[in-house]
């Protein structure tokens, strides 16, 4: 009976999703697997102008304010660059996605990394002030 329930539960929350829907949250995904070639612009409202462009395999912060955004890019194997950058009343941002990348639309996709479950621990302090 649970499982019956469980089932129903989930095929209700699948079925309000569209194929739009399903393909742009596997693209967000591989974006934020560094997978997918964006351009970030930002724009100058006032001036008309761009004040600044990041290319490359980029994600965008997914916990940021209203007035700041992070940017994110992967720029060698084990190579990252962060980026931070103010948002006010007459600056925007559009993000392009530069080439086209496969997404299912019959498949939701999970992430799962075993090696986040496990941190990894930086000590910083002396050894003596462990003892008494």
């Amino acid at each position: 009976m649970k499982k019956a329930v469980f089932a129903l539960m989930g095929l209700s929350i699948l079925a309000g999703c569209t194929d739009a829907d399903i393909a742009s949250q596997n693209l967000s995904k591989a974006a934020d697997m560094f997978e997918v070639n964006r351009r970030v612009v930002f724009y100058n409202g006032i001036t008309g102008g761009y004040m600044l462009t990041v290319e490359g395999l980029c994600s965008l912060g997914n916990k940021d304010t209203a007035d700041q955004l992070t940017i994110t890019c992967k720029v060698g194997p084990n190579a990252f660059k962060k980026h931070f950058l103010g948002l006010s009343d007459n600056v925007t941002y559009f993000v392009e996605q530069l080439e086209p990348n496969r997404a299912s639309t019959y498949h939701y996709r999970v992430i799962f990394k075993p090696q986040t479950i496990i941190p990894d621990i930086d000590f910083r302090g002396d050894a003596t002030e462990l003892t008494n």
